[in-house]
């Protein structure tokens, strides 16, 4: 596959990589047939990365790209086949692959990090006589030249993002708000995304068994377990993570937003001890088998959990303030997550801003990537005009992008 083709590149940086910085930095960033980009190798330096170019010339495909450091699929959630290169007139050629291949250093080390689509093809039965075979989509993950599952990268670097889509978080449903709150937690808790996934696993092959007729209970019995402690543990974590997240808004004197991790099994671990919410938890699946057999999933669990949040000032909800106190809140959010990671994980993240200077004054968008150039970790952005990025002249990295190419100027 041209997975592995990539990250064969030579990945000797053009700018020496700061070693020893704890801040993440990406010093080489390489894809292949990845959306507008057939093949494209840009090095950069440790410092500010600034894209400019006109609307749909493939600057947010850029910090696509580097969200795939980060388990998940990336800032815009796209499937794996999406990211695939596409041909002039709109088509996919039938199994083109695509890569991202990244050299960059986190947590005072250097690292290589390579990742793909690759199709696995498996048997399907097509009738009751013959077999055909079948592909199915995955990603696959490379740390150090080595295999990796995907949840691993949480021990490379962790990689925060701001998008436009992001203005409507707190309008948006719950589960883009918990998605988002299991992201940012597993910054802390490097197992915290594994726990994730091997709860949706188990949430599903519950689900299945609870529509097949006489299924085994004994082996119900063990995935409701198995769930009320996994469930358990991610709502610990979340709740966790929370906590020290409100005490690092605090940090810049009154704090602008109040956040709570609210569900269930949250409020169950708030109130007793975690065998006790365990104990609920489980009580809670065997109760509601019945109606979880027709309706899938579980009216119980950290899978319907929120992340609320409050104006601290006003005390209204995220959702019934302006939109400009959005953006606010979800920035002061990331601002105070990257102190979070640098005290306690070793290092700020990687900082993805896309067209976030887009509609402020002069005088804002100064303040803004003064804040976020002052986290401690390289910073990417994109504008569509050189002109908005005056504050960072001389500070930052220009990048001119075009239809399938990046260079600096």
């Amino acid at each position: 596959m041209q997975f592995a083709a990539v990250h064969a590149h030579d990945l000797t940086p053009a700018y020496p990589a700061p070693v020893m910085s704890p801040g993440a930095a990406v010093t080489r960033l390489a894809l292949t047939d990845f959306r507008n980009y057939a093949d494209l190798r840009l090095d950069v330096g440790a410092d500010p990365v600034v894209l400019v170019g006109a609307n749909g010339a493939g600057k947010t495909n850029l910090l696509e790209a580097l969200s795939l450091l980060a388990p998940g699929r990336g800032l815009r959630r796209a499937r794996l086949g999406e990211l695939a290169r596409r041909n002039a007139d709109g088509s996919c050629e039938p199994g083109r692959t695509w890569s991202v291949a990244v050299r960059g250093v986190a947590r005072g080390c250097a690292f290589d990090v390579g990742t793909g689509l690759e199709f696995v093809a498996r048997a399907t039965e097509a009738d009751d006589d013959h077999e055909s075979e079948d592909t199915s989509e995955r990603r696959v993950v490379r740390i150090d030249g080595r295999t990796a599952a995907p949840a691993a990268l949480t021990h490379v670097a962790a990689v925060r993002w701001l998008t436009p889509q992001m203005d409507r978080l707190f309008q948006e449903s719950a589960s883009t708000r918990r998605r988002w709150l299991d992201h940012l937690a597993a910054g802390l808790d490097s197992a915290h995304a594994s726990r994730v996934s091997s709860y949706e696993r188990t949430l599903r092959q519950r689900s299945k068994l609870l529509r097949e007729r006489n299924a085994d209970a004994r082996w119900l019995k063990a995935l409701e377990g198995t769930l009320a402690e996994l469930g358990v543990a991610i709502a610990a974590a979340r709740r966790e993570y929370v906590a020290q997240l409100n005490l690092a808004i605090g940090e810049d004197g009154a704090p602008i937003a109040r956040i709570v991790a609210a569900g269930d099994v949250e409020d169950w671990l708030a109130q007793h001890p975690a065998l006790e919410a365990e104990s609920r938890f489980r009580d809670a699946l065997a109760a509601g088998r019945e109606r979880d057999a027709i309706v899938g999933g579980s009216e119980a669990g950290p899978h319907r959990s929120d992340l609320a949040v409050w104006r601290a000032a006003s005390g209204l909800p995220a959702a019934q303030c302006s939109t400009g106190e959005q953006k606010s809140l979800v920035f002061a959010i990331v601002r105070a997550d990257a102190r979070l990671l640098a005290a306690n994980a070793g290092g700020a993240p990687l900082l993805l801003l896309d067209e976030v200077a887009a509609h402020l004054d002069e005088a804002r968008r100064a303040e803004l990537f003064e804040a976020a150039t002052g986290l401690g970790a390289q910073v990417w952005a994109t504008g569509t005009d050189r002109a908005s990025f005056q504050s960072l002249e001389g500070r930052a990295q220009f990048v001119t992008v075009a239809h399938g190419s990046a260079t600096g100027r």
